[in-house]
């Protein structure tokens, strides 16, 4: 199926590793143009010379901003920057920034600050300009990557999951708000995923049951009705979609993607 991709601007928060980085691969390989954001410039070096080996044709179309975008002006900064590089950003995907995962008892104040600065604000600084320029435009699409912790409360990710919840909250907002405007607004809710986030949850997790992180990783796999826990290219491939033509009256959706282990009706 033809995405109608090409010559598009894809900019990806969060693009130097795991779900990000898959989701750029899979642009490249639709004929759109990225734009990695992450705050480590080693990181995003690497990334774009693993995409670039990857679509050697593509190596132009592959730019790179770092910003720490908990900061609104860093964040408005990049923006700018992005688009001077690469022209008007037609896609926005965010996947930047991740709280820790904490036990209850080890909770703090600073914690849940944290988790709002680290999750929520990081998508809310970019989104916030950048989609009132889709809708000066009459077209754009974003879509929010944001974690099953945000529908189902889990002990040790209190914090992070409540940011989610309010992303999610902002995501259906804004999409109703801008839908007139030619923007539609998504999120897709990953469950547990083969990326480095998944080990910090492991270890928490493991320390809690008293187990090893490797037998903590086997019964994660034991609990799903799969079977297996995803595979990023497995998100990237729902987060492409919901960006491209092909979806182009799905506004406003919440896409959950955790293998069937919380049955729900939303």
């Amino acid at each position: 199926m033809d995405l109608q991709l090409q010559n598009q601007h894809a900019l990806i928060t969060g693009g130097s590793k795991g779900i990000g980085l898959a989701c750029a691969r899979l642009f490249l390989e639709e004929g759109a143009r990225v734009t990695l954001v992450a705050r480590d410039p080693r990181q995003l070096a690497a990334a774009q010379a693993e995409l670039a080996q990857a679509h050697p044709h593509s190596a132009g179309q592959i730019h790179t901003q770092s910003a720490d975008l908990r900061d609104a002006a860093l964040a408005e900064a990049m923006l700018d920057a992005a688009q001077a590089q690469g022209g008007p950003v037609d896609i926005l995907v965010n996947c930047a920034g991740a709280a820790r995962r904490t036990p209850p008892a080890e909770l703090t104040a600073a914690a849940w600050h944290d988790a709002m600065q680290a999750k929520y604000f990081t998508y809310l600084h970019v989104i916030d300009p950048l989609i009132k320029q889709m809708a000066a435009r009459g077209k754009g699409a974003i879509v929010n990557v944001v974690g099953m912790g945000g529908k189902v409360a889990s002990p040790i990710h209190l914090p992070g999951g409540s940011a989610n919840a309010a992303l999610m909250l902002a995501s259906a907002g804004l999409a109703a708000a801008y839908a007139s405007k030619g923007v539609r607004v998504n999120v897709v809710n990953p469950g547990l995923t083969l990326t480095e986030r998944l080990q910090e949850g492991l270890a928490v997790d493991a320390r809690q049951q008293q187990i090893t992180p490797e037998e903590a990783l086997r019964r994660a796999n034991e609990r799903l009705p799969m079977g297996r826990i995803a595979e990023p290219g497995e998100i990237a491939n729902a987060v492409v979609f919901l960006a491209s033509a092909r979806a182009s009256y799905i506004t406003g959706a919440m896409v959950s993607m955790d293998g069937a282990l919380t049955p729900m009706v939303v």
